[in-house]
């Protein structure tokens, strides 16, 4: 695609909580700033029905909302918005032009916030049933599970935070978890256990999904003494982790083995301008509050390289 005519002082790729907090210090330090988002501003965040440990919302906020009220504030002060894919970084001299499914963007510096995606199985079954029974978001399609029978696969933060939003619409909601105990936050553990709706198999794995046009049953195996067992459920969803959007970046960056981006403190990459933050790095903490502590620290190294 050709070049597009404007030239930037900043490109941020993504748009979750990093890359919006990054473009709110950007723009506010008035440079000329855009930022690239492939699905819905607010990234990841916009799956969670209630956000409770964001300081200043001591009720709770939504996913969808918090993110629509931290672009409202970033574009408040001149960031633009263009939603496409961005396919690949080229260094030109100082500057840097990110190809993306819009076009060409021209910047001197860049802000990967480009998050993750959700892992998947990898089982018989799990490609056919897309959207068919296998969800990979309970906010998205808790609702199609009314008093019926669901699984959801994985025990960290997201898995048990789905898990509880589904006892709101399903008839019973199983917790299928390959270790023998959560790896959730103590008070997401508390809420599950004392949840009469959701009950746990640990030491299981998933090794096949089925049914004719919709999902009817689950196969799986007992990882301690392998045992096989069937479980006949409408809905299973996945949530076994994240895995960072980076693919487009093997060749321009060093990644780390599960291909995040490795940084210094500064979010500094080893390229000069160019920056990541978020769950996108290396050693995140992959907390919302982190990612938004990581846009404004690459931000602000980002000013200082274009000014210095």
């Amino acid at each position: 695609m050709s070049i597009n005519n404007t030239n930037y002082g900043v490109i941020i790729i993504g748009g979750g909580p990093a890359g919006l907090t990054a473009g709110l210090y950007t723009s506010r330090a008035r440079l000329k700033s855009l930022l690239l988002e492939k699905g819905l501003v607010g990234g990841q965040i916009v799956n969670a029905e209630l956000i409770e440990n964001y300081p200043g919302f001591p009720e709770g906020i939504s996913g969808v909302e918090l993110g629509q009220l931290m672009h409202q504030q970033a574009t408040k002060y001149g960031l633009k918005t263009i939603t496409a894919e961005v396919t690949g970084i080229e260094l030109q001299g100082e500057q840097k032009i990110v190809k993306s499914t819009e076009g060409d963007f021209i910047a001197k510096a860049v802000i990967i916030a480009g998050g993750s995606e959700r892992y998947k199985l990898g089982v018989p079954g799990e490609e056919k049933f897309t959207g068919k029974g296998v969800s990979y978001c309970a906010t998205c399609d808790a609702a199609f599970f009314r008093d019926q029978p669901v699984a959801v696969v994985g025990g960290g933060n997201a898995a048990i935070t789905e898990a509880l939003h589904l006892t709101k619409f399903a008839s019973r909601v199983t917790v299928i978890h390959r270790r023998n105990q959560l790896r959730a936050s103590r008070i997401l553990q508390e809420k599950a256990f004392s949840e009469p709706k959701i009950e746990f198999l640990w030491d299981t794995v998933v090794e096949e999904i089925e049914g004719k046009n919709v999902v009817k049953r689950i196969r799986l195996r007992q990882v301690v003494t392998g045992g096989k067992s069937a479980l006949d459920i409408t809905g299973i969803f996945i949530s076994v982790g994240l895995k960072p959007n980076t693919d487009y970046l093997k060749s321009i960056l060093p990644l780390d083995a599960s291909g995040h981006v490795i940084t210094n403190d500064k979010m500094e990459t080893k390229i000069p301008g160019i920056f990541a933050a978020g769950d996108i790095r290396y050693n995140s903490a992959r907390q919302l509050v982190t990612a938004a502590g990581d846009g404004a620290t690459a931000a602000i190294y980002a000013e200082k390289f274009l000014t210095e």
